[in-house]
């Protein structure tokens, strides 16, 4: 067994009052995993295009107010 299928198995134990414990971490733990990501990924250039796009967009009257 892998250990993600132990993961997987461990969860779906839990009682109601702990699952819910557990969902609130995981999206805590999840959220700062993609904040970092991102702000690697910022950092490394990898969004510049899409960022003069949007401005280049902007700048043409391209983009509508939300």
């Amino acid at each position: 067994m892998t250990i993600l299928e132990e993961i997987e198995r461990a969860v779906e134990q839990l009682p109601p009052e702990k699952l819910a414990e557990f969902r609130a971490w995981f999206e805590q733990f999840d959220s700062a995993v993609f904040d970092s990501k991102i702000e690697s990924d910022i950092h490394a250039g990898k969004l510049d295009h899409y960022a003069a796009e949007a401005l280049r967009a902007l700048s043409e009257g391209r983009t509508k107010e939300m």
